[in-house]
């Protein structure tokens, strides 16, 4: 049988999404593309998302086995379609790799299509509120927050304090529970601290940003909430997102 053409007349769109991201999230991930389709503040904002294999448990060694994998992940984000900005999901694996690493993988597939990272973004955000010195939370083990601390301090604030839940395991992480994070979070700040830092994209930690905010004073970044405002940006979103803290919730300058 064949088909009866539409007599309709029509003329093709350029599809979904005024705004369109590209998120490359690790196989473990439970938690960051829940939290980027949470986080959009309409249907303008779009977001593809590619996976990329990771080996646990989360070693510094092991995040490096994924700079080869990136731009494979990148390549299979709407290839023939228009990704406004890709966004690469890890934050300890972008210490461990370096940016310039993860960002030429992933351009090897996907040429002058910028990259944002959350470690990137998170820095950009605590320059944004002016913060000199940041403690830190995270659930890693002490080899990757070594290069973690590394990392920031050589490239903005000085680290006044560090706790952690120190687990290996990526699949664990993210059974910490909203609740925990945010008793964890008021133990980590200190009162030097002009802001604090959340990292990793495993964890829950946008669902309780705002509330820690409001408990500590202070402004509080994390890995999704940083990742998913630089990505809108990038992107040339500028509308306020409200609901996930303060750095999302101002309009771009």
């Amino acid at each position: 049988m064949n088909a009866h053409p539409v007599r309709t007349q029509f003329s093709l769109d350029h599809g979904p999404g005024r705004y369109r991201i590209g998120l490359i999230a690790l196989a473990s991930d439970y938690v960051v593309e829940r939290d980027f389709m949470n986080m959009r503040p309409s249907d303008d904002v779009i977001v593809f998302v590619s996976r990329v294999l990771n080996v646990n448990p989360c070693t510094v060694e092991n995040l490096k086995t994924m700079g080869p994998r990136l731009s494979g992940a990148a390549s299979l984000i709407v290839p023939d379609g228009r990704v406004d900005v890709i966004a690469y999901c890890c934050t300890s694996g972008t210490t461990a790799m370096g940016y310039d690493a993860v960002a030429s993988s992933i351009q090897e597939t996907r040429i002058d299509v910028p990259v944002v990272t959350p470690i990137t973004a998170g820095l950009l955000a605590l320059e944004k509120f002016g913060a000199k010195n940041v403690a830190v939370l995270t659930p890693y083990v002490d080899d990757v927050n070594r290069v973690l601390i590394t990392y920031i301090e050589d490239n903005g604030p000085r680290v006044t304090a560090l706790t952690s839940f120190l687990i290996a395991d990526d699949n664990k992480m993210a059974g910490i529970p909203p609740d925990t994070i945010f008793a964890a979070a008021l133990e980590a700040d200190r009162p030097d601290a002009d802001a604090l830092f959340i990292s990793c994209t495993a964890i829950r930690a946008v669902d309780v940003a705002e509330k820690i905010e409001q408990a500590l004073g202070k402004p509080v970044i994390c890995a999704n909430q940083a990742l998913f405002w630089q990505s809108l940006r990038v992107a040339g979103y500028t509308d306020p997102v409200s609901g996930y803290g303060e750095l999302l919730s101002m309009a771009a300058e």
